[in-house]
């Protein structure tokens, strides 16, 4: 009630003034009654349309409006488009546009007697400066912490207001560490960072402010081919490894019997940009925007970075329109040859959808690229990511076995199809022999929980497989979407200068695996038994998990800075210090 009590005064404020502001002989005109009727008309519409918009994103996202409402606004071709096609736009707009005029028309008779009473006399400047202070005074003292008061996220999330909830999102979408988050001195948390990361490998520099190192394999490297497939949405618990029953990923399982087979990972965030930013960067996530979508974001030191000084042609290959979340952006200042649907032509498209070409004609392209660097005599390295597991749903009917747009499952068995034809037509190229293909998801299908970082709803698959590779196994050790790449240059026994913040997991010691898992504000640092929770203007949390990583039990607020908490606030910190800072650019 507290903040819709607040979202009704900064709703009010304008018309409040701009009312105050017409000079009493007006009131009693029709011109001016019209206006009202029709500005009370305006009003209600907007109300009953953010209510039914924010009732299909809690669908969604289990959540009022919040930064995906934002970022999603910034590309309104993509995101109209997704509604049109996701749901009966059109009529849902002429439901409320008729329930609009029913309740103007029903209320009409007091609108005028209302504003000439708020508007006459001394109510008129009572109205005007209460209409200017209590906003500007909300503004300044007031956030969106307020309604998180318990620790079942639901009951948090139905505590606040979605309009309010749209706009604070809006003035916090990108969030300074050190000013939102529990820190310690730079030097400190990079020492942490440092003595983590320094028993296998040798540091570049006398910079203590860089991670540079060197990263040698006493090993021949392999100069394969590598096709990393990122698979929209694609959780765990789709394949039957995970215990699924419902066989809409029968391509994958079967792969899972030929592949080295990692089956403890988690995804860094809850939005594409963020598993893309976990792959090609192996970096933490920081809180706001992805490091995809800031500014300053050239010249990284990224996993093409390593393939390129190795001779490789590295290529980024995407269903959709790159521009969409900065992609194309950013993949062309960072190493990446990028190519997106505008490469194909009509007739190369079997069917699309606003996100993207069906999953199909995007592997055909892949086969081509992947052709034409082969051909000439190169390696490459190709990052191929897939949309068709994205709302609407929807994809070439006859392919499977459920129809196009009835639900996730479908779109889900669907990539799985496509995924196996590629396969099928690749096992026909010269190169395949030589090709190490990596199948892994750039996030969950859905990360919404009671808790606010529920770590079984960012569970990941992994599954790298390849002729040259010998070992077939299940990998049970705990593993963030950032370790991804230095764990894939190690496969490769590959040595080179590295700024990556992941792990190669077969060069640590039992013990010292962690994982990264956050929302936009939200940062959670996993280690053995225990989940540390850093949010904005809050002291940590620290949780203990069973060996099943769900959640135990509560420690104490106040903790051992020495310890677990430490760590996370070390390796978030001096990721975002060494972003800023324009230390994770390229090694010269």
């Amino acid at each position: 009630f507290f903040y819709d009590l607040i979202n009704a005064c900064y709703f009010l404020a304008f018309p409040s003034v701009a009312l105050a502001l017409i000079p009493e002989k007006h009131l009693t005109k029709k011109a001016f009654h019209f206006s009202i009727t029709g500005f009370f008309f305006l009003l209600t519409f907007v109300l009953l349309f953010t209510a039914v918009a924010e009732y299909f994103f809690w669908d969604e996202f289990n959540s009022r409006f919040n930064f995906i409402a934002i970022d999603y606004l910034v590309y309104t071709t993509e995101v109209i488009g997704n509604i049109r096609q996701s749901y009966p736009i059109e009529w849902i707009v002429i439901g409320l546009l008729l329930a609009a005029a029913g309740i103007t028309f029903l209320s009409r008779p007091t609108h005028g007697e209302q504003v000439k009473s708020i508007l006459s006399g001394g109510s008129k400047i009572k109205g005007v400066v209460l209409a200017m202070i209590v906003p500007l005074l909300s503004f300044i003292t007031l956030d969106s912490r307020l309604h998180y008061f318990s620790d079942n996220n639901f009951a948090n999330e139905l505590a606040g207001n979605g309009m309010y909830e749209l706009f604070s999102a809006y003035r916090n979408n990108e969030l300074n560490y050190e000013q939102f988050y529990p820190h310690l001195r730079n030097e400190e948390a990079l020492q942490v960072v440092h003595d983590a990361l320094s028993p296998t490998h040798q540091f570049a520099t006398s910079d203590h402010f860089s991670i540079e190192r060197h990263i040698s394999s006493t090993q021949p490297e392999k100069r394969l081919n590598v096709v990393l497939i990122s698979v929209e949405s694609l959780s765990a618990e789709f394949l039957s490894l995970f215990g699924s029953t419902r066989n809409i990923t029968p391509t994958l399982d079967s792969l899972t019997k030929h592949s080295l087979v990692f089956t403890n990972l988690y995804a860094t965030g809850t939005r594409t940009v963020r598993g893309l930013e976990a792959l090609s960067l192996s970096i933490p996530p920081t809180p706001g925007q992805s490091v995809i979508r800031r500014p300053n974001n050239e010249h990284l030191f990224s996993l093409a970075t390593v393939f390129n000084r190795k001779g490789y042609e590295s290529k980024f290959i995407y269903g959709g329109y790159g521009y969409f979340d900065n992609m194309n952006y950013f993949f062309e200042n960072n190493g990446y040859t990028v190519v997106d649907r505008t490469a194909l032509s009509a007739s190369e498209i079997d069917y699309e959808n606003i996100w993207g070409v069906a999953d199909e004609n995007l592997f055909t392209l892949a086969l081509h690229e992947i052709d034409k660097t082969t051909q000439a005599n190169k390696p490459v390295f190709t990052h191929i990511m897939t949309t068709s597991n994205h709302r609407p749903y929807t994809y070439p009917e006859g392919r499977i076995d459920i129809p196009s747009h009835t639900s996730r499952a479908g779109a889900v068995k669907y990539t799985d199809y496509a995924i196996g034809k590629f396969l099928k037509e690749a096992s026909k190229k010269k190169w395949y022999s030589n090709t190490i293909f990596v199948i892994t998801a750039d996030h969950c299908a859905s990360s919404a929980g009671k808790t606010e970082l529920p770590i079984e709803k960012y569970k990941i698959p992994l599954l790298i497989f390849s002729s040259q590779l010998t070992e077939v196994k299940s990998e049970n050790r705990l593993m963030s979407q950032i370790d991804i790449a230095p764990t894939l240059l190690g496969l490769l026994n590959f040595s080179y200068e590295s700024k990556f913040f992941g792990f190669d997991i077969f060069k640590i010691n039992p013990g010292e695996e962690r994982a990264f898992i956050s929302t936009y504000q939200s940062l959670g640092y996993i280690k053995q038994d225990s989940l540390v929770i850093l949010s904005p203007k809050k002291e940590p949390i620290v949780l203990m998990l069973d060996n099943q990583y769900t959640r135990r039990a509560s420690i104490p607020t106040k903790v051992d800075m020495f310890g677990i908490t430490k760590e996370a606030i070390s390796w978030y910190q001096t990721a975002s210090y060494e972003f800023k800072q324009g230390k994770l650019k390229q090694v010269e």
